[in-house]
């Protein structure tokens, strides 16, 4: 029998280097989100998934050419490249985030996009500076790959999701504050001012994010076991966390504010596809249900 194309991949074998690479791609978000005029819900901000890994796709410079940051996963190196052919890269390999700071910043000012970013991670509680963050960190290329290969799957049912919706929805990509894989749909109805929390973001930043009301799911490599799919409705509706859902392996999380499902579960289903599908359908049409959504004109019928 082939092996799986959803890899095994137990959050307490590779807890390493996935903080590694989140304060990594957060180095490159903050990048792009520097260079990118404000798109609405902050969608000039997330990272892409690729054939070889993560991208910013292309960005503007005020000055300089366009250009793009890739996170090759297969070579495990970082690439940045111009619109003029000009480019530069550093292997990704174990050591402080202020090296690897200290690495990208001048490769940029070389090919004339140099960038200036407030040197903060975000979403994470106790962060230090990327460039006071001297202590080592671990890279295993064999654990980077798998998570990305997780992620080509879940981008793909993700994206079929998506397809079924007529109504707003975000696109399919990655958030680098929590390093997990999004796609959000709108009601059309604006929401209440969120209430914020999240360390080092300003409540400004969560009050563009919701600004209108959603259902919102994606896969966040962190918890136990190997990671959970999410889904969640901000304003979370009266009724919505009682709801039946599927499969039945999928629960409220009352600490998480949504519901989850564990990623072995899909991992480990005879048909994957068809379990994740089943819980992003059931948790959105709770979400829709409860909150009474026009769902004939926001749904793609068969």
């Amino acid at each position: 029998m082939p092996p799986s194309p959803w890899p095994s991949l137990p959050v307490a074998d590779w807890v390493g280097t996935r903080d590694t690479l989140q304060l990594w791609t957060q180095i490159v978000g903050k990048v792009r989100m520097a260079n990118t005029p404000l798109v609405n819900h902050w969608w000039n901000v997330p990272l892409y998934v690729t054939a070889r890994g993560l991208t910013t796709s292309l960005v503007p410079h005020p000055t300089g050419p366009a250009f793009q940051i890739d996170f090759d996963l297969f070579d495990h190196r970082l690439e940045i490249r111009t619109a003029t052919g000009d480019g530069r890269s550093l292997p990704l390999e174990g050591g402080p985030v202020a090296d690897f700071h200290a690495e990208v910043m001048p490769r940029l000012d070389d090919l004339g996009v140099g960038t200036t970013i407030w040197p903060v991670p975000v979403e994470i509680e106790g962060a230090i500076a990327f460039t006071e963050d001297h202590q080592a960190r671990p890279y295993d290329p064999d654990q980077a790959r798998r998570f990305w290969q997780l992620l080509v799957q879940a981008q793909r049912v993700l994206e079929e999701f998506r397809g079924r919706f007529l109504g707003k929805a975000s696109p399919v990509h990655l958030f680098w504050g929590a390093l997990d894989l999004a796609v959000t749909r709108f009601s059309g109805r604006p929401a209440p001012p969120h209430p914020g929390g999240a360390p080092n973001c300003g409540p400004q930043v969560m009050w563009e994010a919701y600004s209108h009301e959603v259902s919102s799911c994606g896969y966040w490599p962190g918890g136990e076991g190997e990671g959970l799919f999410y889904s969640y409705a901000y304003p979370e509706p009266p009724g919505y966390r009682d709801r039946p859902v599927a499969p039945a392996e999928a629960s409220y999380d009352g600490a998480l504010g949504e519901f989850v499902l564990p990623y072995e579960a899909v991992r480990t289903a005879p048909d994957p596809d068809a379990v994740l599908l089943a819980f992003l359908q059931s948790t959105y049409e709770a979400a829709a249900a409860c909150a009474d959504w026009d769902r004939t004109a926001l749904e793609r019928q068969p």
